[in-house]
């Protein structure tokens, strides 16, 4: 029994550091962006433990910043629940991509990956699902890390309120598109991925500045991949 605890702990503390060391850039980024939603979260009168919660129960992210924007302009709590919803469409399209690697996986395993999954690690979950790293433990290792950095950072920023009494000077806003560049490069691997990146880009900045700034992000993702697939078949011929 001695030999196989030994044998096991080298093992999981190798699953745990691998998954530290691949989620890096969103610790990075989820501690600031935690940070700002816990300050402005306390700000709009939100409740110390429902600002906690929110991030242990509903962990989405950029949704949670907009709810809280939403509550401190007193929109009603349907509407705020309606367009949270529609931001969060967009996990449909990342849903239907990671599916064909999941045929083997039960329902409460993919129950509790699709609860932590976010657009970071999505992006992560991509490029080893590609390369062939679909290790279940090391999966759900870096789901739990992503999600503990962002209630870190929540708690942190909730500490900070008194302080605090206004976070866009200290420019976390930079640092969600910051982490989201990181992870983009390394899924980056050939010039088809440079023009799919750049026209889902442009696409969705131009559908933003033309109004259409609730699905900008799920037509732009739609028409550039179709555009990318297009174009690669055009050069087969």
């Amino acid at each position: 029994m001695e030999d196989v605890a030994l044998i096991r702990n080298p093992l999981a503390m190798n699953v745990l550091g691998n998954a530290f060391r691949q989620t890096s850039p969103i610790i990075l980024g989820y501690i600031p962006v935690g940070f700002a939603y816990g300050v402005l979260a306390l700000k709009v009168g939100l409740s110390p433990l429902n600002t906690l919660l929110m991030s242990v129960l509903v962990f989405a992210g950029s949704a949670q910043l907009i709810a809280v924007g939403l509550m401190a302009a007193g929109v009603p709590p349907l509407s705020v629940i309606a367009t949270t919803f529609v931001v969060n469409l967009r996990h449909l399209l990342m849903s239907a991509s990671l599916s064909p690697h999941f045929k083997s996986w039960k329902k409460r395993e993919l129950a509790l990956f699709s609860f932590e999954l976010t657009d970071e690690t999505f992006a992560l979950h991509s490029s080893r699902f590609v390369a062939g790293n679909t290790l279940k433990s090391e999966t759900f290792c870096i789901n739990v890390i992503a999600q503990c950095s962002w209630v870190l950072g929540t708690l942190l920023g909730m500490i900070a309120s008194t302080f605090i009494t206004d976070v866009k000077p200290i420019g976390l806003d930079y640092a969600l598109p910051a982490m989201f560049i990181a992870l983009l490069v390394a899924q980056i691997k050939e010039r088809m991925h440079v023009l799919v990146a750049l026209s889902a880009g442009v696409m969705s900045v131009g559908l933003a500045m033309g109004g259409l700034n609730r699905f900008n992000v799920i037509v732009a993702t739609v028409a550039a991949a179709m555009l990318g697939l297009g174009v690669e078949k055009w050069i087969r011929k």
